[in-house]
């Protein structure tokens, strides 16, 4: 299946880039009509080197995510339910052969104990993560899992939305997962360049390049309404990957008319016992890997970006400024890791913050932490989201939702300075970033129902 030209993207690295500063304000200006960019556009702003010209890309890239998600933050947290894997990854710990780790698969009861210290953090949402090998059940274990997940109820709330990274399906066992109360279907390609990826999954099911290739065609034929597209930079040349990921979007938008849901943009991190990820065949400079978050929100605008926790606080930092719109918090990358049983996680984290310090850090940045979900429940997915979220109507949801949910975690979760300096936030936004007084009128009486104990308040 071809996705992306590959050698395309060959002949326009090999040649060289017009990123002359007339030319790259020309793309910037272009990428403020929130229309995206094309394969030209992205190499001339890859070959940018001069400071002043950069900083402009990163702010043009500031106002781009601004214009679409104005300044809220998505939460979640991943919950690794097995580290079984049958696959020979070279960069991932979790791969077959790695002895050191201890393999683990929960039990329902287990699933149910992480979903609560996740609760009890104050997540609402959560990313089902499974190594490519199940139990004896097969899938029915990660539908079993789910359907654990969303049962839980405590005190301090639930988990209202379940997405999932899980290993490439069939078109019909997409079909059987669409019957599940799914969000986003999540899967990496890894690396788009065919040599490199065969020389890094040299056994398994993942081994085998076209199929994985072909997961989201599957996914979307099955009627999967979301799905979320991701590269793990570090094991290529990222301007490859970058131009490969981005014609990956663009078959899926002419194939099925919406792109991506959401792009994961991982940096190669180590991982036990695997040497290669401690020495990246191609490491990404962080001048670099900002730029690459900059390039690819002007290019997908409308398309939500996510950063784990693989990252450390500094360039989270500076992330969430480029135009990332969600991150985990709070997160552990092994089987039983929030209950404090976990085994080696699949890579060393580089924040380690609890939820509640990464909230407190984002609101000082001028951002509003968002624990939504209204948009899954409300059917606002797919090429629904995308007609809302393309001209930026998607705010006139989000925004409401945002100061809904943060208003819950204040009243559930927060210490008195920052109920008292996030409810400040509260009002202020309200005052001056929802316009339509009939919209705030209803928005108002939503915050004083969450203030007097009601939950799950959503538009």
């Amino acid at each position: 299946m071809s996705v992306f030209d590959h050698d395309g993207i060959q002949r326009r690295l090999a040649a060289p880039a017009d990123s002359s500063p007339v030319r790259v304000r020309e793309v910037l200006a272009k990428a403020l009509e929130l229309k995206g960019l094309d394969a030209d556009d992205v190499v001339s702003l890859l070959g940018v080197r001069d400071p002043e010209l950069l900083s402009e890309c990163f702010e043009t890239a500031r106002r781009v995510k601004a214009e679409i998600y104005g300044n809220r933050i998505v939460y979640f947290a991943p919950l690794y339910i097995s580290n079984l894997c049958s696959n020979e990854c070279l960069y991932c710990a979790f791969r077959a052969s790695n002895l050191s780790i201890r393999r683990k698969a929960l039990s329902q009861e287990e699933v149910r104990s992480e979903t609560e210290a996740l609760i009890a953090q104050g997540h609402k949402r959560v990313l089902l993560v499974a190594g490519e090998a199940y139990p004896a059940q097969g899938l029915r274990y990660v539908y079993d899992s789910m359907e654990t997940i969303y049962s839980v109820r405590t005190p301090r709330g639930n988990i209202r939305r379940v997405n999932v990274n899980i290993a490439p399906l069939s078109l019909d066992e997409f079909r059987e997962l669409k019957k599940r109360p799914i969000g986003t279907y999540q899967s990496f390609q890894e690396t788009y360049h065919e040599e490199t990826y065969r020389s890094l999954h040299p056994r398994g099911p993942k081994a085998d390049y076209a199929w994985r290739l072909g997961t989201f065609d599957r996914a979307l034929d099955a009627g999967i309404a979301d799905v979320g597209v991701g590269v793990l930079f570090g094991l290529y040349d990222w301007r490859y990957e970058v131009l490969a990921l981005l014609g990956h979007i663009r078959h899926l938008e002419a194939r099925f008319g919406l792109g991506p849901h959401t792009i994961s943009v991982p940096r190669l991190e180590p991982a036990d016992g695997s040497e290669l990820s401690r020495r990246p065949p191609h490491e990404v400079p962080d001048e670099d890997f900002k730029r690459i978050i900059a390039v690819l929100r002007m290019a997908v605008p409308y398309t939500g970006m996510i950063l784990s926790t693989r990252e450390g606080v500094a360039m989270r930092r500076a992330a969430l400024e480029l135009g990332i719109s969600q991150i985990s918090a709070g997160s552990r990358t092994d089987p039983g890791g929030y209950g404090g049983e976990g085994t080696a996680g699949q890579f060393e984290l580089g924040d380690t913050r609890s939820l509640g310090e990464v909230v407190k850090d984002v609101l000082r940045m001028g951002h509003i932490p968002s624990f939504c979900t209204g948009c899954y429940r409300r059917g606002r997915v797919g090429k629904d989201f995308m007609d809302l979220a393309k001209p930026g109507l998607i705010k006139r949801h989000c925004l409401p939702n945002a100061l809904l949910t943060f208003a819950e975690y204040l009243c559930d979760f927060a210490d008195p300075e920052l109920s008292r300096n996030g409810f400040g936030v509260i009002d202020g936004m309200m005052a001056a970033d929802i316009p339509d007084d009939p919209l705030r009128v209803r928005v108002r009486g939503l915050l004083d129902r969450v203030k007097a104990g009601e939950r799950d308040l959503f538009l």
